[in-house]
């Protein structure tokens, strides 16, 4: 490259970093560029998870004495309810969804999503919910108090005999994101499918893409059955219906089949993409070639036709029989077969590499032996005696949250700081992220890890007081959510402080292989001057980079 051609590409990618630095307000507009949707999606759900974090932090002041001496226990109900709620339906799959908007029509060498309009709207309906989650705190009734679940007959209850409470508010808002998810499914499936440029065959495509394919195959199929559920029991709620309500001669367990069709599922829904970030970050900090990479991109879609055979593990103690229960214990065991070669793959490729361990890689590398252990315990808990022994204890509480933050929202950060230099053309300070990844992963294993013996003593989830004999677990795992609370700070000062004044980040800062790398920091309203042409396979370090325009 010559001298000219380097002030040119130089001037270019400034004059993005200034329009990009000027025109802010596009954030709060009706936009249809996927790239400023995608940042509308990742800061709207990062404020609601800190408002899911202050709700945990409640909760973990609360358990830290063995009696309930801080909250009502009705307002502490409320809090358990509404911190999962906000933590699934505003927090991991907004971000995910805003990662991918972002990333996927780049990675394809798309200029946009398939339906950019299509796509502002789901998003805008994001603030909606998040509107009526947080208003429920204000009704008489005051909030949801049924857990994240929502299970009847506690659900359908109204002692207050008002019409607008806290329950509605909150089958309204799920109805709500259910829709909205659909909408986004639709677009990033058809995107992924008829939009790829030249050249991009399914095989070309990087895992990432592979990832949210598949996740969203399983929002498509899945999606509609919460949907509906929601939608009947907020029939029972507000008309009398008796879909799900026993007294009236419904079937509650009903209600649990609709719930957990996707509801398990979804845990898949928001792990793929993090498989994907692991699958495009391990090789760009080893140096290597992604190991098997078409057995890894087949295994998406095997994790994505097996998630539809497994809810009733969730059901064990929901009355069912004995020849179901085995059934269901077997195809949930079988989850771990691709997400087994997911994780051979992944060490096969750091395996004799030339590691970089700056705070992607850190993350990514954390997350993922959280991940393990989190599957670990799956295992445990797919089997019938263990999942009834541990039924509705502790146990379940860690599991889910090694799984929920150790894995999902650590992978996020690691994907957020590797992508961060080509979102906004600034470097973040890595001193500050090591700081970030030591207190996160210091403070994720001091807050769940205690909940695995608690659960196993038989400590009852969902409660306010227990008995004086779990009370040094508790304390150890309430200091160590405050102290995960604190590690929020540090990325915070991190991301905004860089965004602002941080150094001038090159195009392709970490020396990746991918479309998305060969453009400026950040990208051009379209993507693409000229349509890119694919000539080889992805993650081909040491050869071609295979695509010319």
């Amino acid at each position: 490259m010559t001298d000219t051609q380097v002030k040119t590409t130089t001037i270019i990618t400034e004059s993005y970093q200034d329009l990009s630095a000027r025109d802010w307000k596009r954030y709060f507009s009706f936009s249809t560029d996927h790239k400023v949707i995608g940042i509308q999606y990742l800061v709207t759900s990062f404020i609601f998870f800190l408002v899911g974090g202050i709700f945990a932090m409640v909760i973990r002041g609360e358990l830290i004495t063995p009696e309930a001496d801080l909250v009502d226990r009705t307002f502490y109900n409320g809090m358990f309810t509404m911190h999962g709620t906000i933590m699934l339906f505003l927090w991991t799959f907004p971000s995910l969804v805003g990662l991918a908007n972002y990333l996927v029509p780049i990675m394809i060498g798309a200029k946009d999503m398939a339906f950019p309009r299509l796509n502002a709207a789901a998003f805008w309906m994001v603030p909606v919910v998040g509107i009526f989650m947080i208003a429920s705190f204000f009704v008489p009734s005051g909030s949801a108090q049924s857990g994240w679940w929502s299970y009847p007959p506690v659900s359908v209850q109204n002692p207050t005999g008002q019409l607008i409470t806290g329950q509605l508010l909150w089958l309204l808002a799920v109805a709500i994101s259910g829709v909205s998810s659909i909408m986004g499914a639709v677009n990033f499936v058809t995107t992924v499918v008829k939009m790829r440029a030249p050249g991009m065959t399914f095989f070309r495509m990087p895992i990432f893409v592979w990832a949210v394919f598949s996740a969203q195959i399983i929002q498509l199929f899945g999606l509609p059955a919460l949907t509906a559920g929601a939608v009947m029991l907020l029939f029972d709620v507000t008309v009398g219906t008796s879909f799900f309500d026993p007294s009236q001669g419904g079937n509650p367990i009903l209600f649990q089949h609709f719930f957990w069709f996707y509801s398990h599922p979804a845990v898949y829904v928001i792990i793929l993409p993090i498989f994907g970030i692991f699958s495009e970050i391990f090789p760009v900090y080893s140096r290597k070639p992604l190991f098997g990479y078409k057995i890894v991109a087949i295994s998406s879609l095997l994790i994505a036709g097996v998630s539809g055979l497994v809810w009733v593990h969730h059901m064990y103690t929901s009355e069912t029989s004995g020849w179901m229960r085995m059934i269901f214990m077997l195809s949930t065991m079988c989850v771990s077969v691709p997400t087994g070669i997911k994780v051979f793959a992944w060490v096969g490729t750091m395996w004799g590499g030339k590691l970089r361990l700056n705070t992607p890689m850190l993350f990514a590398m954390g997350a993922l032996i959280m991940f393990i252990f989190a599957g670990v315990t799956g295992i445990m808990l797919s089997a019938v005696p263990v999942d009834i022994h541990v039924n509705n204890t502790y146990f379940v509480v860690g599991h889910f949250h090694y799984v929920l933050y150790g894995t999902v929202t650590m992978g996020m950060y690691a994907a957020i700081y590797h992508w961060f230099p080509k979102m906004t053309g600034r470097m973040y300070y890595e001193s500050w992220g090591q700081v970030h990844f030591w207190l996160a992963f210091i403070g994720t294993n001091l807050n769940f890890l205690p909940m695995h013996p608690l659960g196993l003593q038989g400590m009852l989830r969902r409660v306010a007081s227990y008995d004086p004999e779990y009370a040094f677990w508790n304390v150890i795992a309430s200091l160590g959510g405050f102290f995960l609370g604190m590690s929020t700070l540090p990325f915070i000062f991190n991301i905004m402080s860089s965004w602002i004044q941080g150094p001038i980040a090159p195009s392709n800062p970490w020396r990746a292989i991918g479309l998305e790398w060969l453009i400026s920091s950040p990208p051009p309203v379209e993507n693409f001057e000229d349509t890119p042409i694919v000539v080889s396979e992805p993650y081909a370090y040491g050869k071609s980079l295979g695509v010319r325009s």
